[in-house]
Parts: structure tokens; C-alpha cells; sequence
């Protein structure tokens, strides 16, 4: 049994496994999770992950649900090129330091925009108040005024030389507030 990856490509999360895996000629096969239709909570994807959440690998055997850890899953299990999660241990730390931090930064407040300009007034039919929608902004704003002045430093990329893990993360999470700004 070959590997399996457990995607929707609506999700930030599961663009950076896709793109990782397509980028770097991993062989898998593709299994859509139709999150709107909530597919992720049926009783045989719960057989899949009892987390309910995608991206999910499954390689033979072994299954694992968390897109960080699948990333770094993928790169040491098919020896990528170094420059996506390095040997160097200094500059492996800075990755893992960026990975750790978007969850509760960068991802959370971009995850509050999509929400408050998709999800929220496609469910409710009313726009959020705009007191709401600045603040989420502004929250943006700083985190990204962080990735640039801790992470990026005037460097194209966060290890400075070529694009890493944290970087395809910092990429899709940024492409997700892009894709939910109005026409």
C-alpha cells in the first residue's frame, strides 16, 4: 500500500502538504475530504483520524494528522533537498521556531479573517461589525510585521538562502487571507 494523503485544498494546511509533496515528486494518492459537506466527521473518517482534521498521511500502517509533523514527516522520510527542513541543527531550530510560533500568530489571525469575510456572512447573511474586522487586521498586521522583522530580517527566506518548510507555511497561510479579500 502506497502512501495516502487526506486533503482538501481549501485548507491552507492541506495546500502546504499538497505543494510539498508535488514540489518534490513524492508518489501518493490523493483522497479528498469534502470538509463542507462534513465529511471529516463521518464514522469512516473517524476510523481514519479520531482528530476529525485534515491534512491525514497514511503510509502503510502508519497514520499521522497534524500538517507540521507531516511535513517534517515527508522530508525526512524521502531525503528532500536540505534546504526544505535543513541538517544544519541552528537553522532546522529557526524552521521549527517559525512552525511552532504561525499556529497561535500568523495562522490564527488569518483563520479569523477567512472567517469573518467567508464563513461567518455565508452562514449568517450578515457582514461582521467592523470594530470585529479591524481588530482581526490588525492582529494580521502585527503578526506579519513579526515574520518580517524576527524571521525574514530583510532575508528572502527565513534560513536566508533557499525556501524552507516554514516558508511554503508562512506562504499558504498568507494565500488564504489573499483568497478571502472581497472582489
Amino acid at each position: 500500500m502506497g502512501l495516502e494523503l487526506y486533503l482538501n485544498l481549501h485548507s491552507q494546511t492541506c495546500r502546504a502538504v499538497h505543494i510539498f509533496s508535488k514540489k518534490n515528486n513524492i508518489a501518493f494518492e490523493f483522497k479528498f475530504i469534502d470538509l463542507l459537506a462534513g465529511q471529516q466527521f463521518s464514522e469512516e473518517f473517524g476510523k481514519v483520524n479520531v482528530l476529525r482534521l485534515v491534512p491525514v498521511i497514511k503510509d502503510g500502517d502508519f497514520t499521522l494528522g497534524e500538517s507540521v509533523a507531516t511535513l517534517k514527516y515527508l522530508a525526512c522520510k524521502y531525503q528532500v533537498p536540505d534546504h526544505w527542513y535543513l541538517a544544519d541543527l541552528q537553522k532546522r531550530a529557526r524552521v521549527d521556531e517559525y512552525l511552532a510560533w504561525q499556529h497561535t500568530t500568523i495562522r490564527y489571525q488569518g483563520s479569523r479573517i477567512f472567517m469573518f469575510r467567508s464563513l461567518l456572512p455565508a452562514l449568517t447573511g450578515q457582514p461582521i461589525p467592523k470594530d470585529r474586522m479591524d481588530e482581526a487586521l490588525e492582529g494580521l498586521r502585527k503578526s506579519i510585521q513579526i515574520l518580517e522583522d524576527k524571521f525574514l530580517q530583510d532575508k528572502l527566506y527565513i534560513t536566508g538562502e533557499k525556501v524552507s518548510l516554514a516558508d511554503l507555511v508562512a506562504l499558504v497561510e498568507l494565500m488564504q487571507v489573499r483568497e478571502s479579500q472581497p472582489a
